[in-house]
């Protein structure tokens, strides 16, 4: 066949001549304000997934379907047969995006693509609709020459923690399964230098509820004998952490981590942290971020400061944000989390706890032909940087769905992603010349695949 022969200069200058379309589509796909969190927005979901069908569907593509289970979100599912016998590739990304969060924070409008210095910035121009972009460049680049067979799939809940995607990967376990799996939904190591993600942390998150009355009273009549539940709360959320900034829960496990270094200046643009800020925990950066359990507190409830009264406040509420280490599991850590706020509310005050979400870990072993093809790829792509294998501090639970349904199948998670990408962030930016090799990568990894 035609893609026995092409080398990789062959697949650089197709990659090359699809870029312009393909960003023209990902920009429309920008323009779309598919949230999954926004009840007000599902039919901008439903219409991102309509759009995506309709780009999957202009590439010739056997079969393109919109798919749900269980009154989900929608997702699309794509097939294009290659030669005989040659391995199937299940190609991921999603369409849903972050909520913007306040507009005035952005640059530019949040949905309207805009290109300054290199990036392209938009909510989820990187995360994950740059995904779906590499996918359609990459077939773009192959047309009918594909060296394998190809799946698309393309979620539209990954943003709320893929509520149906289990039952979802099971309807259409036969439309699914592939020899391997690309997972285009991570970050590369830095401008320049292409990763391989290896480790993932897993999550869980959960609602602390503290009560010391059953109704607000006068604090001159009642302050300094009746604790307000604000003050226990804070107890409880400072008993969390030790004075280092160590996670301080009992049983939760951690790892080593690679001996890679971060370079200070890099931690502290990327992170936004303000002049003088310390950081917290004892281990090296890499140990914190990816292999170590870290907790934050995301949100309260209790009265404004603005308007508040003179009254003991009887009940306070925090989300608490656990992110466990890939040798972890959501069973142990939420035991170990549910246990050490059951024994840290102070003065007897009543602690109630509820299950927001959770997350499996995942740690890829990334050995054998597959991934040596993907660094082969992403050595070409990078002219010759080879990729690094990291960990991201970050959960995305289904890879645990996807392995659990395909145990067989080889998973490699790739991206488009740098660190100055700011994703699930204001002025979130596709680093366009990084976007370039990502989509080259992929059409190199298709053709290595081809040939085992």
């Amino acid at each position: 066949m035609m893609t026995a022969m092409l080398t990789a200069d062959d697949i650089r200058a197709r990659v090359a001549d699809a870029l312009p379309s393909v960003r023209r589509d990902l920009e429309d796909l920008v323009r779309i304000e598919s949230v999954s969190a926004d009840p007000e927005r599902v039919g901008e979901v439903h219409r991102c997934a309509e759009a995506v069908a309709q780009l999957l569907g202009a590439q010739d593509f056997d079969t393109v379907d919109i798919v749900t289970v269980d009154g989900g979100l929608p997702a699309v599912i794509a097939r294009k047969a290659g030669p005989k016998d040659a391995p199937t590739v299940l190609l991921y990304a999603h369409h849903d995006v972050q909520p913007v969060n306040d507009h005035a924070d952005w640059n530019s409008p949040p949905f309207e693509p805009t290109a300054r210095e290199g990036r392209l910035y938009g909510r989820g121009a990187a995360d994950d609709k740059a995904g779906i972009a590499a996918h359609l460049g990459t077939l773009q680049a192959y047309g009918d020459d594909l060296p394998v067979s190809v799946i698309v799939f393309i979620e539209g809940e990954e943003e709320i923690g893929s509520p149906t995607l289990a039952k979802l990967l099971a309807n259409h376990r036969e439309l699914l399964e592939a020899d391997v799996i690309v997972i285009t939904d991570s970050s590369n190591w830095d401008i320049g230098v292409p990763a391989l993600t290896t480790s993932l942390r897993g999550l869980v998150r959960l609602d602390v509820e503290v009560r010391t009355l059953t109704h607000g009273v006068h604090s001159g009549g009642w302050g300094g004998l009746v604790p307000d539940a604000l003050i226990a709360l804070s107890r409880v959320i400072a008993s969390l952490h030790d004075d280092r900034g160590n996670v301080a829960i009992r049983g939760l496990r951690s790892s080593t981590a690679a001996d890679i270094d971060i370079p200070e200046e890099r931690l502290r643009a990327a992170s936004g942290a303000v002049p003088g800020l310390e950081w917290i925990g004892d281990g090296s950066a890499v140990e914190k971020l990816w292999t170590r359990p870290a907790l934050s507190i995301t949100g309260l409830d209790a009265p404004r400061v603005e308007g508040a009264s003179n009254t003991l406040v009887p009940v306070a509420r925090a989300r608490i944000s656990l992110r466990i280490a890939p040798t972890d599991t959501i069973e142990n850590a939420l035991a170990c989390l549910t246990r050490h706020l059951d024994e840290n509310a102070p003065w007897g005050a009543a602690l109630a706890h509820t299950v927001v979400d959770t997350g499996e870990p995942a740690r890829m072993d990334s050995a054998g032909p597959v991934y040596e093809a993907a660094r082969v790829a992403l050595t070409t792509a990078w002219d010759g940087t080879p990729p690094l294998d990291m960990g991201v501090g970050g959960s995305i639970p289904f890879i645990a769905e996807f392995r659990r349904a395909f145990p067989r199948a080889t998973v490699l998670v790739t991206g488009v992603e740098d660190p100055g990408t700011r994703a699930h962030g204001a002025n979130e930016g596709l680093h366009l010349a990084e976007f370039e090799r990502a989509v080259l990568a992929q059409a190199l990894l298709l053709n290595q695949l081809g040939d085992l």
